[in-house]
């Protein structure tokens, strides 16, 4: 139930005109560069496994993924959501902008979307090639999977939401052992990096009467799998959430949870006039 309070004032008398202005899209991308996903596609017939890693129930785990192979996210024992951070593999500041993918993209993402990095780098950094959830759509309550529009589980949430609750192992924490792990970094140094996710696999919208966030049963199955290639050299991080398929609740030590798989490949060849993208070409004067 919304805690929002009702309207203080009446609707005006052209309350229904205003109403009734048709939307813009923002950004509109007819002119956005896209990626030949044909030419992606064309390789994943040969391509060679090449690292497997399996990432626990409520934990994280860290993986690299070179500039031209694909990365398969995997279901594997029951249904599981995934809370995904991406970097730079050689510079931590560049990461994942969900805000800016989804701006350009849409809420929730599918193939031939590519991920954008933050600022000022702005550039695909990965591109969704093969999805097997692609025929979920968006069903009767506006909920679909992939989304870019939740930020990830975390204790400071959970500790206001649970009246001082203390839970270590929320999407937020786990990403942060792990990048901790694999990098050297303190968990002070290398929280800051942690960043809102690519919900993996997990079914979301907003309410239509009162437009907030919600999760429901994600339709994963054993077998399914999200795919992207990578458009730079990156690092991967990804959490199995405590939320499991995040039908009830996240944060949660009594939800059915289960591994999930990252498979990296190499392609026989890299595709057909594909280059790794450069950083943004704006010349960040800022108007001096």
């Amino acid at each position: 139930m919304s805690v929002k309070p009702k309207a203080a004032h009446p609707a005006p008398s052209d309350a229904l005109q205003r109403r009734s202005v048709k939307p813009v899209i923002c950004y509109p991308t007819e002119t956005l560069p896209r990626p030949n996903i044909g030419a992606y596609q064309a390789l994943r017939g040969d391509l060679e496994l090449i690292e497997t890693v399996v990432i626990p129930p409520r934990e994280a785990k860290t993986w690299e993924v070179p500039a031209g192979h694909f990365c398969r996210m995997v279901c594997t024992e029951g249904p599981q959501v995934g809370d995904l951070n991406l970097f730079n593999l050689h510079d931590l500041s560049e990461r994942f902008y969900s805000g800016k993918t989804r701006a350009l993209n849409g809420t929730h993402v599918g193939v031939g979307d590519q991920l954008f990095s933050s600022l000022p780098y702005l550039r695909p950094i990965a591109t969704i090639t093969y999805d097997t959830l692609d025929w979920y759509g968006f069903d009767e309550f506006g909920g679909s999977v992939h989304d870019v529009i939740g930020t990830r589980c975390d204790p400071y949430t959970h500790n206001l939401l649970s009246h001082g609750g203390q839970y270590h192992h929320c999407c937020h924490s786990n990403l942060t052992r792990a990048l901790a792990e694999k990098t050297g970094l303190t968990l002070p140094e290398a929280e800051p990096h942690v960043h809102d996710v690519l919900n993996v696999f997990m079914c979301t919208g907003f309410t239509r009467d009162t437009g907030q966030y919600f999760m429901k049963a994600s339709p994963v199955r054993p077998g399914d799998y999200l795919e992207f290639f990578a458009e730079i050299d990156l690092l991967g991080c990804m959490s199995a959430c405590p939320g499991g398929d995040c039908s009830a609740e996240h944060s949660s030590d009594t939800a059915a949870c289960y591994p999930m798989i990252v498979e990296i490949y190499r392609p026989r060849e890299a595709p057909a006039g594909w280059k790794s993208p450069t950083v943004n070409g704006y010349d960040r004067s800022h108007g001096t």
